[in-house]
């Protein structure tokens, strides 16, 4: 895999940091700033929404930017919101600047998805998002609990500053690892911007992005509230938080590293196998866990499993959007993003239920059970070749 491809990955682990490190910190911004930890909750739907709305847009207005450019710029100013979101006293502004970093991320990984693609040959494009993806996947191994293990110990402003210091060799290595000027995809000859977003509106396209955000939905909705998981229902001490996060993160880039390798040629083999496994293993952390044995080994298992069908599934969404190479990142990003929305959104209402902590289990359970329910009679459009495209 090409160096540029690893700098990449290198942004992409701060800002997946950035994104995860709230799972951790929700109680202590929450006590801090005088509000419920599912009204904190929102922040990662508030990111989470800000990605959705954000891809096509800031894709479409970056499509006419130099490639290095447009990459330094997103990294600079999710810098800055995390700059200010340290310094604020009050959860209206925290809340702004964590719309603006993900309007920011949302661009750089709709530029980056798309960089990614064109930096390896057609056929292994699994592998490149692999290789990406790990940015994400390590964030949730050392960035994540390390960020959660400064928040305990010098308070959560302290790893919202550390995000933003981490932004300035990612943004140096895009610097030195990209060519200055325009590349080949605003070319002429290329498809217009109004062929791309038509695109959007294929059958193909559609399911691999609904399931998708199924499927991110499921992985947020439980991440997100992994916290009184472990010190309420499990009884352990706040500093298991971190080693369940590391956990997670483990498995989650055994996943997406092993997926990496099969999502360009066994698609539909990854998603009839790990389908199903994900949802039994929610289904069985939710009734297992106030065992802290069962929780931590199920942790990573979810994890991987998580990331291995996500992986796949985003995969086939660069493959199907391969004739708008311009917004095919943004898609993808999209639909990572719905769901990471919509995640938290659900899990925070199965909190008030009777299900109490182990709602967002159950409802990570429901909702990849609804996406193999749809996927089921449309399985030989995910397992399509991907020589028809």
């Amino acid at each position: 895999m090409p160096l540029p491809l690893y700098l990449l990955a290198l942004a992409v682990f701060a800002m997946g940091t950035s994104e995860f490190m709230l799972a951790g910190l929700l109680p202590d911004i929450a006590s801090e700033l005088g509000v419920t930890v599912g009204t904190a909750g929102a922040l990662i739907s508030a990111f989470a929404i800000g990605m959705v709305a954000g891809a096509p847009l800031v894709a479409a207005l970056a499509c006419t930017w130099p490639r290095r450019s447009s990459l330094l710029g997103f990294v600079l100013v999710f810098a800055a919101a995390h700059a200010v979101g340290a310094i604020t006293t009050g959860f209206p502004l925290l809340f702004a600047t964590r719309v603006v970093a993900a309007l920011a991320n949302a661009g750089f990984l709709a530029v980056a998805l798309a960089a990614a693609a064109a930096l390896v040959p057609p056929d292994k494009k699994g592998r490149a998002l692999a290789v990406l993806l790990s940015g994400t996947t390590t964030a949730t191994i050392v960035g994540v609990p390390g960020g959660t293990a400064l928040g305990t110990l010098l308070g959560w402003r302290a790893t919202f500053w550390t995000v933003a210091i981490l932004c300035l060799p990612a943004a140096l290595g895009i610097l030195k690892g990209f060519p200055a000027g325009r590349v080949e995809e605003g070319a002429a000859g290329g498809p217009t911007l109004r062929a791309e977003l038509a695109r959007l509106a294929g059958p193909r396209l559609v399911l691999v992005m609904l399931l998708g955000a199924l499927v991110n939905a499921a992985t947020f909705a439980s991440f997100t509230f992994l916290a009184p998981v472990v010190t309420d229902v499990a009884g352990l001490d706040e500093w298991w938080i971190s080693v369940v996060l590391v956990l997670f993160g483990a498995g989650s880039l055994a996943g997406v590293t092993v997926a990496g390798r099969l999502s360009d040629r066994h698609p539909g083999a990854v998603v009839a196998v790990c389908g199903p496994l994900l949802l039994i293993g929610w289904a069985a952390l939710a009734v297992l866990a106030d065992k802290p044995v069962a929780l931590l080994a199920l942790v990573f298992v979810q994890g991987a499993l998580s990331f291995a069908l996500g992986g796949t599934l985003i995969t086939r969404v660069l493959y199907e959007a391969v004739v708008a190479p311009t917004m095919a990142g943004s898609y993808a990003t999209a639909a990572l993003n719905v769901g990471a929305a919509a995640g938290p959104l659900v899990a925070a209402t199965a909190l008030g239920t009777g299900a109490g902590e182990r709602g967002p289990l159950w409802a990570s359970g429901l909702l990849v059970a609804v996406a193999l329910l749809v996927a089921f009679p449309l399985r030989t459009v995910i397992a399509a070749d991907r020589a028809a495209r």
